[in-house]
């Protein structure tokens, strides 16, 4: 609980962490705040059925709150009346400002405490929050969004976030670098996927590198840091250590 993890892929699709945590949570009862700025709701919704999960089901009982970032753009961009009290979560890209306050709003409403079910811990899941910095929002302006979720979600809350960045050590993007240093510097856990650095294999689809953020936490620890490389199946992942895997053996 209170714990932000950032997940970030490089020279890979990290998107199948996403779809873990969402199915993981669902599970384990806890409230959802999905924003998916990615891909549509039927992409998620198929994946999800794969790994055990019903996301139309979650939607009705309201344990999932899910933005189609795909959805409200379209509706922002021509000209879908807004409903009177609910301002579109992506206001920020008809407006003269790039603050992410409407956005916010949504997110902090979805989770705040109420109503006759009792789901455990809240949980912001977001896919992924490059695209927001592509959309024409600040730097400044997701980090201070980020921000303030840490604080609303994790601290008050006591519940979880986990984001998805896409990040390219050798981009010229020095924008979304930025984010994601910054982002790095104020994670507990940090899920990092990279595409091998000799290219594609059949057997091995990456490696992952999981840092616990002990600094955090404690001045003077060091991070742990534990390195695996991994093949996407349908249904699942199979992770193994570097060098062992099964076609190797």
């Amino acid at each position: 609980q209170g714990k932000f993890t950032l997940l970030r892929d490089s020279r890979t699709d990290g998107s199948f962490l996403v779809h873990h945590f969402l199915s993981f949570y669902l599970r384990a009862g806890c409230k959802v705040c999905f924003v998916a700025l990615l891909q549509s709701f039927s992409h998620y919704n198929i994946v999800a059925q794969k790994l055990g999960v019903n996301l139309a089901a979650a939607k009705e009982r309201g344990q999932l709150v899910f933005l189609e970032g795909l959805k409200s753009c379209l509706d922002l961009l021509f000209g879908e009346e807004e409903q009177p009290g609910q301002p579109n979560p992506l206001q920020f890209l008809s407006g003269s400002s790039s603050e992410l306050r409407a956005l916010f709003d949504f997110v902090r409403l979805s989770l705040a405490p109420g109503g006759a079910a009792s789901w455990k811990g809240p949980v912001l899941l977001l896919d992924d929050l490059s695209v927001l910095l592509s959309l024409g929002a600040a730097p400044v302006a997701v980090l201070d969004f980020i921000h303030y979720c840490r604080v609303s979600v994790c601290c008050q809350l006591k519940g979880n976030v986990v984001v998805l960045v896409h990040s390219n050590e050798d981009s010229e993007d020095e924008e979304n670098e930025l984010v994601v240093n910054s982002l790095c510097h104020h994670s507990d856990l940090i899920l990092w996927a990279e595409g091998l650095a000799t290219g594609f294999c059949k057997d091995v689809h990456g490696q992952i590198k999981i840092i616990k953020r002990l600094s955090l936490r404690q001045a003077g620890e060091q991070d742990q840091v534990q390195i695996y490389q991994y093949k996407i199946r349908d249904r699942n992942v199979t992770f193994f250590a570097p060098g062992l895997s099964a076609a190797v053996l």
